[in-house]
């Protein structure tokens, strides 16, 4: 019985130094949201209005951009996939890998190959373990992106998006990240960067400006052109893509941070209740001891007197 009560303890000690670590982890998460959201908001705006450009532009011109034209037969598609550097976040890489996966699924089941780009070590360790193939893969950075990062990122983007697909280029460019909607909610989606969808993004803009209290009413600010249109194009390409790179970054980052703060505090709440269980099973360990140890007392003075009574 003895031994059984050391076993206990031994658990209990090790399961409370366990809750100690997860509940420093939560913290640790909880205080890196807030600076996240914060992040996701400033770049925004940004975003926001450099969309609502390239529509002008796109809406004003009839020139043909890799950026608002879409290929007659698309046959190749690029996938940026965003997932977390690290774990114990709960099912956060795991969601957006099965996003990726079904929309690898509908591009090819469309007639379109599909090249891979990841960013993050759990995306990486995922399309290795499986042998798929990996056009480029970047890691290091996911919890804390920084504008510079989604430059690196969307460099060869660019470069397939400019290149003819003979050459080993792209006609679509799709981006799969984990929307941050609340400190409880994070949803993967799947969007469509390039060729970009006009209707979408009157829309987006839309969203922005109801967002920000903007009258449905507000006049649209005219755009002319200098040297051309398609020069306007060429310009904004590379900023619009790493933009909206840089703002599903930081999306991301938020939302890895919201699920790594919600799995620590479960984790934390499932040790307490697995140390309370164990104290009572110790607990009640303990006094059968106890009791057994009064039982052999009892009977060795009953015994012995028992013998006294015999001798007399």
């Amino acid at each position: 019985m003895g031994a059984q009560l050391r076993v206990y303890k031994r658990r209990i000690k090790s399961i409370t130094a366990t809750k100690k670590i997860t509940k420093a982890m939560e913290m640790i998460a909880a205080s890196r949201i807030v600076k996240a959201q914060r992040q996701v908001q400033a770049s925004a705006p940004y975003a926001n209005e450099l969309t609502r450009a390239v529509t002008a532009v796109a809406t004003g011109s009839n020139t043909k951009h890799p950026l608002t034209t879409e290929a007659e037969h698309p046959t190749r598609a690029a996938v940026l996939l965003l997932t977390s550097d690290r774990g114990l976040a709960g099912g956060y890489s795991s969601n957006a890998i099965k996003a990726a996966d079904r929309l690898t699924e509908r591009l090819r089941s469309e007639g379109k190959e599909v090249d891979s780009y990841i960013v993050g070590r759990k995306g990486v360790a995922y399309y290795g373990f499986r042998e798929r193939p990996v056009v480029e893969s970047w890691t290091g950075f996911t919890d804390k992106p920084s504008y510079a990062d989604a430059k690196s990122v969307a460099a060869p983007l660019i470069e397939a998006v400019q290149k003819d697909t003979a050459d080993g280029g792209v006609d679509e460019l799709h981006i799969v990240f984990t929307e941050f909607v609340s400190m409880m909610t994070q949803a993967p989606v799947d969007d469509r960067l390039l060729p970009l969808s006009l209707d979408e993004a009157a829309k987006e803009s839309a969203t922005a400006k109801s967002a920000a209290g903007a009258a449905g009413s507000e006049i649209l600010p005219l755009y002319d052109f200098e040297p051309s249109a398609e020069g306007v194009l060429d310009a904004l390409l590379p900023r619009y893509v790493e933009s909206r790179i840089y703002n599903a970054m930081l999306q991301a980052a938020a939302s890895e941070h919201a699920a790594r703060r919600r799995a620590m505090k479960s984790a934390t709440d499932n040790a307490g209740d697995l140390v309370k269980s164990l104290s009572r099973l110790a607990n009640a360990a303990r006094q059968a001891e106890i009791t057994q140890e009064i039982s052999e007392i009892v009977g060795g003075a009953s015994a012995l007197a028992d013998a006294t009574a015999g001798s007399d």
